[in-house]
């Protein structure tokens, strides 16, 4: 593989600009008390901001100056645009054109099977023609839906007592509205979503942005050319909608029966508020971070049930983490093929072809790896149990940013760890090892066929 790739290019661009946002954040101009923030400290909250994870071990509300607020709300943009689109953006930008070499980077930023040297069929869900129209969309609807978002909220800020002057409403208005749409979750006021845990309209209008938020950029795209055009919805679009609708609506059901009888969380609510508060979970399992419970004081079996969530994630070439909806889609549409005895796995009446149930099962199998790996560390460096390593390892992974309260109280080395989780979450376990990998190299030749025993 080429040092000029998508795959290296995303790898060292990204993590350029981590450390960027890291030397700003140490800077004493960006604490709110006017000293140097601790290295471990800085560069965990740049991981977090640019892979738009939301964990956090300082007070995100009380540490940050108004400068650091706003080197945080930029580094969330970056990170939800992604970084060869925004190398795309800002080279059109530069020349006024969008030529090749630009639609190549944005497209490998939409679709992981780009990344690989060699021809790529146009059948894929985002074709190079459809670049331009993708990264308008980008663009726009990550203003036009956070404004939309902000003005949505900004009353219930400003009615709320002793808040603070409007100009502090207004900020912390577009602050959480971009801290939906791109699934970080993180909260600019000290109390976070305590005063607002039982207002329908807030909780409603931050469940809207980080939904918007997961099903992706090529789907929102697709989305609005279909209420222009009719044109006929990819199986890519069809695809997301329904596994993450069915996802969503199968969580909000096993998270309100697991916990309608425990009084540390939906037991201690109105009866009629508890239902809403198991969906709203479930929407921010998707990657949106946001909570309004204690994560730590629920079930066994519900923590296990989030993780699972958290680990599929959401859509892909989205602002949230995870393997994906349509990874988990590929791999069980793959068992019910093999299921009835079908060679070919089909879904709307069209054909999945091989490669991608094979990206499908490298990138859950080095997903999995990741976490096994970060949550055994975690475990063995500060001896807390195994469900809440397990659950802020792939909150890490997914970049989603529930958290047991592991997290705040991490030693360096464990804040290392989580960091290194991050950034492998976000940058893609098939970018990153497209990018180590030599596929230049082609086998010219075809070894015999052996059959082994599976299962």
């Amino acid at each position: 593989m080429s040092t000029h790739s998508p795959s290296r290019f995303a790898v060292l661009a990204f993590t350029g600009i981590i450390f960027l946002f890291t030397f700003v954040l140490m800077l004493p101009i960006s604490s709110e008390n006017g000293h140097f923030t601790p290295f471990p400290q800085a560069l965990f909250t740049a991981v977090s901001t640019i892979c738009v994870t939301g964990l956090s071990v300082v007070d995100m509300a009380t540490h940050w100056s108004v400068f650091g607020d706003g080197v945080i709300f930029l580094g969330l943009q970056v990170g939800a645009i992604g970084v060869l689109t925004l190398a795309s953006i800002l080279g059109t930008a530069v020349t006024r054109k969008l030529g090749l070499r630009q639609r190549l980077m944005a497209a490998s930023d939409q679709n992981s099977l780009r990344l690989h040297s060699g021809p790529v069929a146009e059948s894929q869900a985002v074709r190079l023609g459809d670049i331009p129209g993708v990264l308008v969309t980008v663009a726009v609807s990550l203003v036009i839906i956070e404004t939309i978002i902000a003005v949505l909220i900004l009353p219930v800020l400003l009615l709320q007592p002793d808040y603070g002057p409007w100009w502090v409403a207004l900020r912390d208005a577009f602050y959480y509205a971009a801290s939906a749409f791109t699934n970080t979750g993180f909260t600019p006021n000290a109390e976070g979503l305590a005063p607002f845990d039982h207002n329908l309209w807030f909780l409603v209008c931050l469940c809207t942005a980080v939904f918007i938020g997961s099903i992706g950029f090529p789907v929102i795209f697709a989305l609005t050319r279909w209420v222009k055009t009719r044109q006929r919805l990819s199986v890519h679009v069809k695809l997301t909608l329904t596994t993450t609708v069915i996802l969503f609506l199968a969580g909000w059901i096993i998270i309100y029966l697991l916990e309608f009888d425990n009084p540390e969380t939906l037991a201690g609510q109105e009866p009629w508020f508890a239902p809403f508060t198991a969906g709203f979970t479930s929407a921010m399992t998707r990657s949106g971070g946001f909570s309004t419970v204690d994560i730590a004081s629920m079930n066994d079996s519900t923590l296990t049930v989030m993780s699972m969530l958290m680990f599929v994630g959401g859509g892909s070439a989205s602002t949230a983490g995870g393997i994906k909806v349509t990874t988990i889609a590929i791999l069980f549409l793959a068992a019910v093929a093999e299921a009835k005895g079908v060679q070919d796995m089909q879904v709307f009446r069209r054909r999945i072809p091989n490669d991608v149930l094979r990206l499908a099962v490298a990138v859950a199998l080095w997903g999995a790896t990741i976490v096994a790996v970060a949550s055994i560390s975690l475990m063995h460096i500060t001896g807390t149990e195994f469900k809440y390593a397990l659950f802020d390892t792939i909150s890490a992974f997914a970049t989603c940013g529930l958290s047991t309260g592991l997290t705040q109280n991490l030693p360096d080395t464990g804040v290392y760890i989580l960091t290194a989780t991050m950034w492998l979450g976000r940058v893609g376990t098939v970018t990153f090892a497209a990018a180590v990998a030599s596929s230049d190299r082609k086998q010219l030749y075809t070894l015999p066929e052996e059959r082994i025993i599976v299962g």
